[in-house]
């Protein structure tokens, strides 16, 4: 429980002036009528208010004092923080030349914002599609198209595709689209299409245009084209990573025209890259190749049987886009950097730029010293941002020095900082204080301050919505050019602003901070830490003291393995794999945090594939296809690794075994089911599924060790008395492996 906080003095008033009183006999004796209204009384209670009123201060905890005591734990208060976003660009409809927007570009309304990094704008517009793979209702109502296509183009496996277009209406999908597990090629599309031929101009001039604007600029140099991207799963905007593991390294490709009508494809160099390997939103600016290496095949153009088949781009149906295709832009994990299972992106496009709540002051004269000792300056503005301040001081009438910010300046030393021209900033009051001749040099009388560049801003009111930015204003790189009225989508809401810390809640910060729990000692304080992994969605976590996974043994001394799998929603074999990316991010932040003897290992799971048969009884009124679909969902549902599997909804139990009874129970419950026949398990075997033997007690169980969960693969249903003893279909590749097959698209409104 707290400590009490005693008074330091609870006397008040009345107490003050009845001890006065009892005091006159002693030191005044000749005093012996202190009656009320008379001079000594009015004194005495005079003094006694004072008195009283220095006691109520004493008892109190003054916020001088408090911030004092913060400073002293290293928990100075949170200053404002600044609300981030991405914003995508675009060119009014008639215009036919590219922009080359510096950075500070401004939005003024309804917040001011300024975008950090220069931004081109080609006139090319970029539409974002995945080869998106069908779902088992399209396979079953495609079915007899399917077939006719595996003729077409047998014999070798075909894989179905439609091209969906992703962002269309400009919002971002905050869910997510994950461009490697829904896919049939694991890489997102991105079509550059040259503006729409008007009054009598030719299309395909525009086209070769937009291509040569989109390679280089007026000085011959490569345009940069800047690509927003934006991860579902991110860090924090103040939290930087020291360590490269968990990275996502994108490999990003522009097409070009190819032998025999295909399309080619030439790996961009990145410029730069602040997405920190995807765990950021972020512009990525990409340097495109000559004109001459930008463009698309023949069939690209077009809507024939090799349009969109094997690694062609996504195919384009509407003969306005074919004809406004410049070329194609693909993006998908670098296959160099190892195999990555999941990729969420919650919005990507083209002509990005970030934008911060900050407005720019620059060669603002702010004030002049007074010769002082501590002076202080107030600036014109209030939540300053400290890293690009910069202040200048001309103590002779002219000549301007740079004077440096330092975050105290009692910490310089006397004997080196007395002439040190340094400066502290209270940045949320927006306050200079000049040192005071021993720490910190004491600027001249009359010395003028200039602001040479003061950036401020931040606040919640700065977490804007979707949609809200409209308008943006700002200068061409090529000075005397203008800029036309630029068309401003936004994607998602901005996030990251907060109004600066108060008092108050910084000393709620203090029983958190003295009993923090970023170490890692106890297997609860693993899996909490595990989970809490930024950037990366963790579904499940189970820790194993004492486990070294190479050697599969139990009670080695200073291990502990923890076991990661990503989230997932969809039911549906494969079970989800850590991959690398996953299993590098949370060994890292585990890693800093573990004690310095200890073994960590970060592990995936190992999977006992599994097969199932049951035979079912249904009630006179239940739909046969329905119940059965139903049924297989529900053993699958209860071997699930995730929530809401397993007998708890927190995902099957580690190492527990299956035993056949447990799944007659699940398929007894569902609904338009009278009688359950019974279930069979199959393991997996060489040349198929293995029907597992039968215990002394008639039962069927297959055994998992403490590191093993079950991986269904295959459920056969079936009405009846008899269950399958045999499930003559090949089983599904664990872990997503499959035999190498053909992208074919499929377009849904023809077939």
């Amino acid at each position: 429980m707290p400590l009490p906080v005693p008074n330091l003095d609870d006397r008040g008033f009345d107490d003050l002036v009845a001890d006065l009183v009892a005091r006159i006999p002693a030191h005044t004796p000749e005093w012996t009528h202190v009656r009320e209204g008379a001079p000594g009384r009015t004194l005495i209670e005079l003094f006694a208010f004072l008195g009283d009123t220095l006691l109520f201060r004493v008892n109190q905890n003054p916020e001088k004092q408090r911030r004092a005591f913060l400073n002293l734990l290293g928990m100075p208060r949170r200053a404002a923080q600044r609300a981030r976003g991405l914003i995508a660009l675009a060119l009014p409809d008639e215009v036919r030349s590219a922009v080359d927007l510096r950075s500070r570009a401004v939005v003024t309304k309804p917040l001011p914002f300024e975008t950090i990094d220069e931004v081109s704008i080609a006139p090319v517009t970029g539409e974002v599609y995945l080869k998106r793979r069908l779902s088992d209702i399209e396979r079953r109502a495609l079915d007899q198209t399917l077939g006719q296509l595996q003729q077409l183009y047998g014999p070798q496996p075909i894989e179905p595709y439609v091209a969906d277009r992703l962002y269309a209406d400009g919002v971002a999908d905050e869910t997510g689209v994950d461009v490697v597990a829904d896919s049939v090629d694991g890489c997102a599309w991105i079509a550059l299409l040259a503006p729409v031929a008007r009054g009598g101009e030719d299309q395909d001039a525009i086209v070769a245009a937009a291509r040569a604007q989109l390679a280089r600029n007026d000085a011959g140099e490569p345009r940069l084209l800047n690509v927003g991207v934006m991860p579902v799963n991110t860090l924090p905007d103040d939290q930087q990573v020291a360590e490269p593991r968990g990275a996502i390294t994108l490999l990003w490709e522009l097409s070009r025209s190819g032998a025999d009508g295909a399309t080619g494809f030439a790996a961009l160099a990145v410029a730069r890259d602040p997405t920190l390997g995807t765990r950021k939103s972020g512009a990525v600016r990409l340097v495109p190749p000559g004109e001459a290496l930008i463009g698309v095949g023949t069939d690209a153009r077009a809507a024939n049987e090799r349009s969109g088949v094997g690694a062609e781009p996504p195919r384009l149906d509407d003969p306005q886009r074919q004809a406004r295709l410049v070329a194609w832009l693909r993006v998908r994990p670098d296959p160099a950097a190892g195999r990555v299972n999941s990729l969420k992106l919650a919005w990507l496009g083209v002509h990005a730029v970030t934008v911060e709540q900050m407005s720019t002051l620059a060669n603002a004269i702010v004030g002049d010293a007074d010769g002082t000792a501590d002076a202080r300056v107030e600036l014109p503005v209030g939540d300053v941002d400290g890293e690009s301040l910069q202040i200048d001081l001309a103590e002779d009438g002219s000549t301007w020095e740079r004077w440096h910010r330092v975050d105290d300046l009692a910490t310089l030393s006397p004997r080196t900082g007395r002439d040190a021209k340094v400066f502290e900033l209270d940045a949320q009051a927006g306050t200079l204080r000049f040192g005071d001749g021993v720490r910190g040099r004491v600027p001249a009388l009359g010395a003028r301050v200039r602001a040479t560049q003061l950036r401020a801003g931040g606040g919640s009111q700065g977490n804007l919505s979707a949609g809200t930015l409209k308008e943006i204003t700002g200068q061409d790189i090529r000075a005397g050019r203008s800029v036309p009225k630029l068309k401003v989508i936004q994607p998602a809401a901005l996030r990251g602003g907060a109004d600066a810390e108060t008092v108050e809640a910084a000393e709620g910060r203090i029983t958190g901070f003295l009993r923090h729990r970023e170490r890692a000692v106890t297997a609860d304080d693993y899996r909490v830490l595990a989970q809490q992994t930024p950037a990366v969605a963790v579904g499940r976590v189970e820790v194993l003291p004492r486990f070294k996974p190479q050697t599969r043994q139990f009670e080695i001394p200073g291990v502990v393995s923890v076991m990661v799998l990503p989230a997932r929603d969809a039911v549906s074999a494969p079970n989800p794999r850590a991959d690398r990316p996953l299993i590098e991010s949370v060994h890292a932040h585990l890693d800093a945090r573990r004690p310095l003897a200890t073994e960590l290992y970060v592990i995936g799971c190992e999977y006992v594939p599994l097969a199932v048969s049951v035979a079912v009884g249904l009630r006179s009124d239940a739909p046969i296809d329905e119940t059965l679909a139903a049924v297989r969902a529900a053993i699958a549902r209860l071997l699930w690794p995730l929530p809401p599997g397993g007998h708890d909804g927190q995902g099957w139990a580690l190492g527990r075994s299956v035993i056949d009874r447990e799944l007659e129970v699940e398929a007894a419950r569902v609904a338009g089911v009278a009688t359950v026949a019974g279930v069979n398990l199959f393991a997996r075997a060489v040349d198929g599924w293995r029907l597992l033997p039968r215990g002394a007690n008639g039962t069927q169980s297959l055994a998992l060790a403490a590191w093993q969960l079950p991986e269904l693969l295959q459920v056969e249903a079936t009405v009846g008395d008899q269950v399958p003893a045999e499930i003559g279909a090949e089983p599904a590749e664990p872990g997503g492996g499959r035999r190498v097959r053909v992208a074919i698209p499929v377009v849904p409104e023809v077939c």
